[in-house]
């Protein structure tokens, strides 16, 4: 592309940028503000589902915005803040990395990501074909944090290279906009009970009265999305043998495939309402005693 076109492009871009983002800060901390900051993203790039997603440090995910299609939106808004937040590989990235800025989902997903059941289930449930989004900070140590995730739906096409540089390009103003209005005049109860910890113990403690510590890590690797490879890779053992592991659990399990895997895990959370600690299969499939 001629210098010529490219300087256009950018300045478009800026100028529109700069238009949004002067009509947004005189409404931070408005009712309207989540609705026109996704409004200026459909404007700066070709993104037609954009989620805006507010983790205060105990409660579950908040949906501060989505327009998931309009025919399966509360389906998945509710199978999303229920549970499913947990593998998210954008939750991940800031719950338990810490991670703060701009970035596009191939650089932080599981190398098996696409044929994980969160992405099939999930992912593609929604209609997504790519994803890329801002993950904001609001306290130390992935406690806070907003996620802005930025989807093309219904679409063969990815983000290009171009998209991807403009928005990591305007990252600290976002951050900024977005700290004004969710950190402002809020007031958290800290004695709230730690909704978000509680699901978290959940996930950590899935399948413990049933399989072996070694199954239980297979298990866990397998729902966060990493391959079998990766798998092999990370605790230096043959494929044969992740193989293996994965064939046990999911006898143990009464389970024949990875989707039944998936369902498992979200219906023992959804079955727990007062879960209180320990694996949550216990009270699921009522058992008395740890086996």
């Amino acid at each position: 592309m001629p210098n010529s076109k490219k300087q256009q492009i950018k300045q478009s871009f800026l100028s529109t940028f700069s238009e949004q983002y002067a009509a947004l800060m005189p409404i931070v901390n408005s009712p309207m503000f989540a609705e026109k900051l996704a409004d200026m993203f459909k404007l700066l790039i070709p993104t037609n589902n954009v989620m805006i997603i507010s983790n205060p440090s105990k409660n579950l995910p908040i949906l501060e915005y989505n327009d998931l299609p309009p025919e399966n939106r509360a389906s998945i808004a509710n199978q999303y803040v229920n549970g499913t937040f947990l593998l998210d590989p954008f939750y991940l990235a800031a719950r338990k990395q810490g991670k703060n800025g701009f970035f596009h989902l191939i650089d932080i997903a599981p190398d098996g990501f696409e044929d994980s059941e969160y992405y099939k289930t999930y992912f593609k449930h929604s209609g997504l074909s790519d994803e890329c989004g801002y993950i904001i900070q609001l306290a130390d140590h992935g406690e806070k944090f907003i996620i802005i995730s930025l989807g093309q739906i219904a679409v063969s096409e990815t983000f290009t290279d171009k998209h991807l540089k403009c928005m990591k390009d305007i990252s600290p103003l976002i951050e900024s906009l977005a700290k004004q209005h969710w950190l402002s005049g809020e007031h958290e109860n800290e004695t709230q009970f730690d909704v978000r910890q509680q699901l978290e113990t959940a996930l950590e403690c899935f399948g413990k009265s049933m399989l072996t510590e070694r199954e239980i890590q297979m298990v866990q690797m397998i729902l966060h999305g990493y391959s079998s490879k990766a798998i092999a890779e990370r605790f230096n053992i043959s494929l044969e043998t992740v193989k293996l592991h994965r064939k046990n659990a999911y006898a143990k399990l009464d389970l024949s495939s990875q989707g039944e895997l998936f369902n498992l895990f979200i219906n023992s959370l959804i079955n727990n309402e007062h879960y209180e600690g320990g694996d949550p299969l216990i009270s699921y499939f009522g058992l008395s005693v740890v086996v």
